[in-house]
Formats: C-alpha cells, sequence, structure tokens
C-alpha cells in the first residue's frame, strides 16, 4: 500500500492514512486526534455541508485535516470513498449501524478493496443491542450507564457535564486508542479488522474504579455524599467574595493539613476522618472562602500543597500563568485553541493547518494519493 510522505514529521502517526466520513461530534474528534499526531487525515465531507451550524473556518476539529466533497448517494460517490479506503489505512465513520452498508462504503466492501484497513465505527448504542438503531446523544449515552447519576447536588437534578463525559471520554478517545491498537495488529498480522467504539461501552469503562468502590463498601449508589463527588467537604467547590469558585481536592492528610491551616481553620483538623463532623467543616470552609476573592485566594494557595485552584472560565484559561507556561492553549490563524496532546520528545506534534473547508483539499489529495478521479466533476 502506498504511504504518505514522512519527510518532516509532525508527530508520531506521519505517514498513517486515515479517511474520515463526515459526521459530528466524537467522530470528528477522533479523527481531529489522529491528525494532531501526524496522520494524514482526509475528511469525506457530504454536499451541503454538516448540521453543525458553524462556520467552517472555525470548526477546530477540523485543523490539521484535508477535505474533499464526494455525494455518497450518487452513481460513483461510493467508488471514490473505496478509492481512498484502498490506500488508506484507517477508516473513521459515525453512521447508524447498517447505514454504511446501505451506502456502499461498509467493512465487506473496504475490507475487499484493503484487507488492511482498519474501520472504525463511532455510535452511542453500538453496533448491536436493542437501541443499536436509535438516535441519541452524549446524555441519554452517559444516563443509562449509571455516570450521569453519580454527578450533582444529592438534593438536586443530576449535573449535565456538557458533552465531555460521553461524546469525547467515552468515545472519541476509546475510538483512538481502539484503531490504534488495531492499526498495531493490521502492521503485524495483514489483517484489518472492525473497530466497534460506543459512547455507553466507553462511558462504563470510565467508572471502573468507581465500580471497584462500589463494591468495597467504600462508595455509596447515590450522587453527592462520596469522597469524589462533592461530598465531602474538602474535595468540592466554594464560592468567594467576588462571586467566582475556587475548586478543592485536599484529599490526602497532610494536603488536608496544609488546606486548613491556609484558611486558617486548624482546629477543624480531626474532621477528615470524621463524616460526621463534615457538615461542619462545609459551613466553616464555605464561610471563610466567602471573605475573600478569588484572585487574592488564588494567591494564598498557589505556593502550597493544598491542591486548591481556580474555577476558571474557558476564555480565562489560556491565561493562566501555568497553561501559558506550558503551551497548553495555542493560537493558530487568528484562533485560540487548545494545543495537541499529550506530548513526545522525539515526535513533537502541532497545529499545521487551520481547519479544513469542505472540498478545500481536493487536488492535493488527488496528487498526493494518486486519485484523479476525485477531480472530475469536483464539487
Amino acid at each position: 500500500m502506498a504511504t504518505a510522505p514522512t519527510q518532516g514529521r509532525h508527530g508520531p502517526l506521519t505517514g498513517v492514512r486515515v479517511v474520515e466520513l463526515a459526521g459530528i461530534g466524537p467522530g470528528p474528534f477522533a479523527a481531529m486526534l489522529l491528525a494532531d499526531l501526524g496522520a494524514d487525515v482526509v475528511r469525506v465531507d457530504r454536499p451541503g455541508g454538516t448540521p453543525l451550524g458553524i462556520d467552517p473556518a472555525r470548526d477546530l476539529t477540523n485543523r490539521n485535516k484535508r477535505s474533499v466533497i464526494v455525494d455518497l448517494k450518487a452513481a460513483d460517490g461510493p467508488a471514490r470513498v473505496l478509492d481512498l479506503a484502498a490506500r488508506a489505512d484507517i477508516l473513521v465513520e459515525g453512521y447508524r449501524p447498517g447505514v454504511a452498508e446501505r451506502l456502499g462504503v461498509g467493512p465487506e466492501a473496504c475490507h475487499a478493496r484493503n484487507p488492511r484497513l482498519v474501520y472504525g465505527r463511532m455510535t452511542g448504542w453500538g453496533q448491536h443491542g436493542p437501541l443499536a438503531p436509535r438516535a441519541g446523544h452524549d446524555i441519554a449515552y452517559i444516563a443509562v450507564t449509571g455516570t450521569l447519576g453519580m454527578i450533582g447536588a444529592p438534593d438536586q437534578p443530576p449535573a449535565v457535564p456538557a458533552n465531555l463525559l460521553g461524546d469525547y471520554a467515552g468515545g472519541a478517545l476509546y475510538l483512538v486508542v481502539g484503531v490504534l491498537a488495531a492499526l498495531h495488529h493490521a502492521r503485524e498480522t495483514g489483517t484489518g479488522q472492525v473497530v466497534d467504539a460506543a459512547i455507553v461501552d466507553g462511558t462504563a469503562h470510565l467508572s471502573t474504579m468507581i465500580h471497584a468502590m462500589l463494591a468495597a463498601g467504600a462508595w455509596q449508589d447515590r450522587r453527592g455524599v462520596n469522597l469524589l463527588d462533592g461530598g465531602c467537604p474538602y474535595y468540592g467547590t466554594y464560592r468567594t467574595l467576588d462571586g467566582a469558585y475556587m475548586a478543592v481536592g485536599a484529599l490526602e492528610p497532610r494536603f488536608h493539613d496544609e488546606f486548613l491551616r491556609l484558611l486558617g481553620l486548624s482546629e477543624h483538623a480531626g474532621a477528615h476522618t470524621d463524616p460526621a463532623r463534615w457538615d461542619d467543616l462545609r459551613e466553616a470552609v464555605a464561610a471563610r472562602f466567602a471573605t475573600r476573592t478569588q484572585k487574592e485566594w488564588t494567591e494564598v494557595f498557589e505556593s502550597s500543597d493544598a491542591c486548591v485552584a481556580p474555577v476558571l472560565s474557558l476564555r480565562q484559561a489560556p491565561h493562566h500563568p501555568h497553561l501559558a507556561a506550558r503551551g497548553t492553549f495555542t493560537d493558530h490563524a487568528g484562533l485560540t485553541q487548545p494545543a495537541p496532546a499529550p506530548r513526545f520528545s522525539a515526535t513533537p506534534t502541532a497545529v499545521r493547518s487551520a481547519p479544513a473547508r469542505p472540498g478545500d483539499g481536493t487536488a492535493a489529495v488527488a496528487r498526493d494519493w494518486d486519485l484523479p478521479a476525485l477531480l472530475q466533476d469536483d464539487a
């Protein structure tokens, strides 16, 4: 199989070719992560764009990619995708089960052209099971796994963690782990396979430690009463004088002692191991945090091991001194965005290109992947 050129490496996946069948949410994010790691990702956009509703020039999940437009419902559409799959290492799609097959670009058709292909399938419910054909979104997927029910105060409805827990942690990241593991296998054996990445599976897997604590009797099956869900007074958030918040994670005894010392509440040290005193401790901590601004408390704790940090907004985060020093956020083409992660000593990554606009990579992909047919009646 032909491979992409490796001169001027831009990450450990340089030389890996990926076809992404356009969708929204976890599939594009997974493909972005592969692209950030250096893979040559070609996004197959449909005519008319996607239903996400944002300017393609600002859709950061399409950074470091190239885009071609293919109408899979046209007579020659499936053949163009199969030509791409024949030259790829990985294909990622996020359709409901059976849709790719009906369009003529399912695993069987792709593997007939390229037996080494890793075919990654990103769905909420998975490829089988009673709900597999049903529509859904992040909140429904995490609801049935028990994870949504863990989050929030005990006397309030479960708190919605945006769509980070299901779509991206339980979905996209598990898809990336899966396709890279399958790619390793394909390179060892010459045989590709299908990776069924379901958000319900990944999100449930994320809760393994909590299930261990539940089995050991160290976790109650209700929210807001446990060590790590805001139930204890030294693992949670507190409002400051200016209406902002501080996050506290002073779990270990020595960190907890430092936390109380800097708050001026050392007389409550014994409450650390006495849940009967937690309510009193929480009230005392809340009252103390309410006496100063977030900035003032940040200065109190920033040089300590008390495990306390300010709760920042999305626009504030890039300016945090530690994140700024590490370059956790970067500016590219006028857009502030999270930098690629993780970091590599020998094959560093970078934001190499702005978000791909639909179809703007057609000529370059036709050249680099030796697919002149992409230029025929190009949309």
